[in-house]
This record gives C-alpha cells, structure tokens and sequence, in this order.
C-alpha cells in the first residue's frame, strides 16, 4: 500500500486483500477523478476484475456522462455501464479543504486516475510530483488529448480530434467524400484500454520494486498505436494510403457485397479459401489462376474478384448466401445493428447481453464482460451508484465526523 494503513478504509482494504477473493485486482482501491470516457471507462474495467472503484463528482450535477444520451428518469442508461462496480463521492476539488482530503484519500488508495487537461490537478496540489512525494508507492493514470509533455500538451483534447490527428478519421469513409467518424467514441476507449494496460504493468513493477509510477496515456498516440503500417508504409514508399470504404486495402478479397435484403461481408483473402471461394460461386477459373494463387496478384485483380463475388451474392438473400460461404468455410457474416446483437444467440451463450434492471426496477440489459478469463472471470458486484451515494461512507471511514460533513454539506462542498 501507498503508506502504512491509519484509518479503518485502510485496514479494510488489507483485510479485503489478504483473504484472497476470486477476482484478480481484489484489494487494490482505485481513485477515480475523471468523467465522461477515456479515465472512467478504464476504472470500469478495473471495477469489472474486483478493485474498489472510488469515484468523485462534482456536487449537484456529478459526471455530466449522467445526462448523455438516452436518459431514463433523468439519467443516463450508459451511466449504469460506465460506472457499474464504482463507489459514488460527490465532492468539490475546486475546494481547498476537499483538495486535502483527497490528498488523504489517495494515500488509501494504489492507483489515482484523471483525464483533465494536464496541469488542472498539479493547480490544485495534486498532481503527479505532489502525490508521489507523499507516496512513493502510488499509481497515476493520466489521460489527456495530447499527453503530459510536448509543444501540443496544453491543448484542449477530445477523442474526435485525437481520431482525426491519429489518422483514423482520414481512413474512414469512402473514396472521394469526405472522412467520416467511426460511430462511437473509438479515440477514449482506446486510450483506456492502453490506460488499464498501464496501470496492470505499473502494479506489476510496484510488486517487484516496491516504486509507483505514472502513466502517460495520449488519447491521439492511443488511436496512432492502431494504424499498422501506415507510417512503415510512407517512410519506405512515400505510400500515403487512402480511405477504401467496406474493402481491405491490400488484401483481397475482403469487402462487403450487396445481396437482394442487404449485405454479407466475406473474407475470402487466406489463399486456400480463395480457392474454395470461387469453386462456391462457380469461377473456378479464378481459383485455379496461376496468378492469384496468393495476396499480391489478388491484390491487382481485385476489381474483377469483387464484381464476380457481387454478382454471385446479388443473386441471393443474406441468409442463403451465408448458408452457403458457412458451408464452404469461408469467413462470413451480416453487419449487425444493436437489434441483431440483442437478439443474437452466440452473444447470450456467452454472456455477454447481461440484464442489469434500472434503479426503478426497469428491465434494462447491458453489455458483459471482457475478456473472459477462466479461473477468475470479471463480474458485475454492484449497480452503478446514485450521485454521492457514498459520500459519508467514505469520508467516515477517513475519520471526518458528522458534523464536519454537515458544515461541508451545506457549504455545497459534498
């Protein structure tokens, strides 16, 4: 732990990690301090493989992630995943008082993570050089647009940009119309994917070398880290590759093709079942093609392997075409909507469309959890809380007494 344990939180947590637990981060308390996306929905995951998620919001309007979206009852439906399994503290950070009492706070705790834009914590004392002066043993994951160092560090950052300035958005779309957004915000959970990455590689060096350390995650360098080779791709051939719509640049075939009630998307590009491919739709001529028997004569021939899998499929409905490709094992499928997902039922074999009810009782379902692991899969523990649902819980366990939570309360500071 950060510093030898001096409230009852900590003993807790000690006592919590010694008896084991069959979740994977039983034990290790987290302090969340961000909102919306990127820090929050790297605690989820956390929260989902057994640590304690200590979530602070703002009072009177908390994350404003609550009011996204579809709301029912005025809140959020996302907010019950993003912040399932966390722990509710409504608390003012603009405050000295409370700045101190989170100082406190995360000295309970081995891992603080925040995605304000970098110097806000370090204004109120409690950045990085500050927290780790006090606990060596501590673990910061920081999440901004642009990191923590560089020429661009003090520019506002948003996962929309980051996707734009990582070179996915110019990918995204079809050839000659203008670059499109992916649909979700893909630039913040990748970043706290890498940030979740982090924290476990930073625990793990905690554990050998007893040192914390920070964890400077770019929400632009976490979108570039998924450009495969774009950037081997132009410093060798000057190559600067453009947006392709349903295709794969480079491998073929692999694109979407129009049946007569929607589309199928077939990867037919292994070399082997190309071949099997073209005997399904009946152009042996092309399996058997000296110079098609691998990816790079393919790759010149695409036009004409495409129009000749569109016409096979154009002749068919989706469920008969993909009857057949199932058949002749070439990697198929239909593009889902949400309807087709909640309805799926390799998703429900495997758990993941998990009915969640609503804090009213309404039936409601989310997603479920990932990556399974075997011997000590994640889980739901607890619904997301109501804003500072776990405010006194908390502060009481810290030692603050009632009646300074009382003068707090009504200062508006919890």
């Amino acid at each position: 732990m950060p510093m030898t344990p001096t409230h009852p939180l900590s003993a807790d947590r000690a006592s919590r990690a010694a008896g084991g637990g069959a979740l994977p981060l039983a034990g290790v308390r987290v302090l969340e301090l961000g909102q919306l996306i990127a820090g929050p929905f790297a605690t989820k995951m956390l929260g989902e493989f057994g640590a304690e998620i200590l979530k602070v919001e703002p009072p009177g309007q908390g994350d404003p992630l609550r009011n996204w979206r579809l709301l029912h009852q005025g809140t959020s439906v996302w907010w019950q995943v993003q912040s399932r399994n966390k722990k509710s503290l409504s608390l003012d950070l603009r405050e000295p008082e409370i700045q101190a009492l989170v100082r406190r706070l995360a000295g309970e705790c081995d891992v603080v993570v925040e995605n304000f834009k970098p110097g806000t914590l370090e204004a109120w004392g409690l950045g990085w050089e500050d927290l780790h002066a006090l606990y060596p043993r501590l673990i910061m994951l920081r999440v901004s647009g642009y990191g923590q160092t560089g020429p661009y560090r003090d520019r506002p950052g948003f996962g929309v940009v980051a996707e734009a300035m990582g070179g996915l958005r110019h990918l995204s779309g079809e050839p000659g119309r203008p670059p499109v957004r992916v649909g979700v915000s893909i630039g913040d959970s990748l970043s706290a994917l890498h940030g979740v990455i982090g924290v476990l590689l930073a625990l793990r060096v905690r554990a050998q070398q007893g040192v914390g350390q920070m964890v400077d995650v770019a929400l632009y360098e976490s979108v570039f880290n998924m450009m495969e080779s774009l950037l081997p791709e132009y410093a060798v051939f000057g190559e600067v590759r453009q947006p392709a719509g349903s295709s794969l640049p480079g491998i073929a075939p692999s694109n979407a093709y129009a049946c007569q009630d929607g589309y199928v998307l077939v990867a037919g590009n292994g070399d082997s079942i190309f071949r099997r491919l073209m005997a399904l739709i009946g152009r042996p001529d092309l399996g058997d093609a000296p110079d098609l028997a691998h990816n790079t004569g393919r790759v010149a021939r695409v036009d004409e392997i495409d129009a000749a899998i569109g016409a096979w499929a154009a002749a068919r409905t989706q469920d008969e075409a993909l009857e057949a490709l199932n058949g002749a094992r070439v990697p198929a499928g239909r593009i889902y909507d949400i309807a087709d997902i909640a309805t799926d039922p390799h998703y429900h074999a495997r758990g993941m469309i998990l009915d969640q009810p609503l804090p009213d009782g309404s039936p409601c379902q989310v997603p479920g959890i990932v990556p399974k692991l075997s011997a000590t899969p994640g889980r739901i523990r607890a619904a997301a809380p109501a804003l500072g649902q776990h405010t006194d819980e908390i502060l009481a366990s810290l030692g603050v007494d009632q009646a300074t939570r009382n003068d707090w309360r009504a200062r508006g500071l919890i």
